[in-house]
């Protein structure tokens, strides 16, 4: 198992990360960027990801911890519809739309493995200082 003591050293959350920066990579030209209430939706959601799973982090007992990757994930469910309707629209190509599903499928996974992990640990009250252990195949 390896322990992460900062939020930044989570896979989970370098992925997030990694997405995010997809997200503002593809939307920022042609009539996807004109399309602020999407583009800005699905930024939001993208961002949103990495900052919930900061946040339970930084949080100080366990449950809320896992209550904010349960956020991540509906965050990353979120992104994803909003994937198809970029996909349909025209703004992203197919291999775009791949990619970045993907991605947002896989935080989704590893946040739901995070979650399990973390909910059969004994000390489920409070997050100690050094942080979290887990481990997502």
């Amino acid at each position: 198992m390896t322990t992460a003591k900062r939020f930044e050293e989570l896979d989970v959350w370098q992925r997030a990360k990694d997405l995010t920066n997809l997200i503002y990579k593809y939307s920022t030209d042609g009539s996807f960027s004109r399309d602020f209430g999407l583009r800005d939706q699905m930024r939001r959601a993208s961002v949103s990801i990495m900052s919930n799973i900061a946040e339970g982090f930084e949080s100080q007992t366990q449950a809320l911890f896992i209550k904010y990757l349960g956020y991540a994930k509906g965050s990353a469910g979120e992104l994803r519809a909003q994937l198809y309707v970029a996909k349909d629209q025209g703004y992203i190509t197919e291999e775009q739309f791949s990619e970045m599903f993907s991605n947002a499928e896989i935080c989704g996974k590893q946040l739901a493995k995070f979650i399990q992990y973390l909910e059969t640990q004994p000390n489920a009250r409070r997050m100690r200082e050094d942080g979290a252990e887990y481990h997502v195949e």
